[in-house]
């Protein structure tokens, strides 16, 4: 579909963003507060981005930097989310009892409780599925260590599912360097996640 074609048409438009809706979804989930958790639904998120980005189609039309229709969404979706965390938690969006945050972007980082629960979910082995409490903790540990960028490509392409190349363009960098961060981010986990299983055997 082309942009022209459903920019000014709100039907066409309502297709584009569902077309994107699991995928925004999943962001949101990923780095919404815990503490929010009852307070705010995912799906009221995307409503009121969606609303958001109705208002600033026109805004779109306008931009000069090919910036995808998906990732101009992602960032309409961020910057709602973080309006929201800054309206519900205020100062303690910062609140230094937290664990440690990811890659400090222009919104909600996810957090490495919530990365490691979704490695949980995608680990087989029994061996690390019994002990999921205190294969959960040394996940987490692991992660807090890690490079900051190197944890947020992760986070961008394993958890988000974005592409390399969407991945580069959220962060800023060549396509190649995100590449190679990824690389480097994935063969870390696999370390992490043998010298933990070795460690429980």
């Amino acid at each position: 579909m082309l942009v022209a074609a459903w920019l000014n048409d709100e039907a066409g438009f309502e297709d584009v963003f569902d077309r994107y809706r699991k995928r925004l979804r999943r962001m949101v989930k990923l780095r919404m507060d815990h503490r929010l958790t009852g307070r705010i639904d995912s799906d009221d998120v995307l409503q009121e981005s969606f609303l958001e980005a109705m208002s600033k189609l026109e805004d779109y039309r306008q931009r000069t930097d090919d910036l995808p229709v998906f990732l101009w969404l992602r960032l309409i979706v961020a910057e709602k989310l973080t309006d929201l965390h800054r309206a519900h938690l205020g100062a303690q969006m910062r609140d230094a009892g937290r664990e440690v945050s990811l890659y400090r972007g222009p919104m909600p980082e996810a957090s490495s409780a919530a990365l490691a629960a979704q490695l949980m979910g995608s680990i087989t082995s029994p061996s690390l599925a019994a002990v999921r409490t205190e294969t959960k903790l040394r996940i987490q540990e692991a992660l807090n260590r890690m490079d900051d960028l190197d944890r947020e490509v992760l986070t961008l392409r394993n958890f988000e599912q974005l592409t390399n190349s969407e991945a580069a363009r959220v962060l800023g960098i060549t396509q190649q360097a995100a590449s190679n961060r990824y690389v480097r981010a994935l063969l870390r986990m696999k370390e992490i996640l043998k010298s933990i299983e070795e460690g429980l055997g």
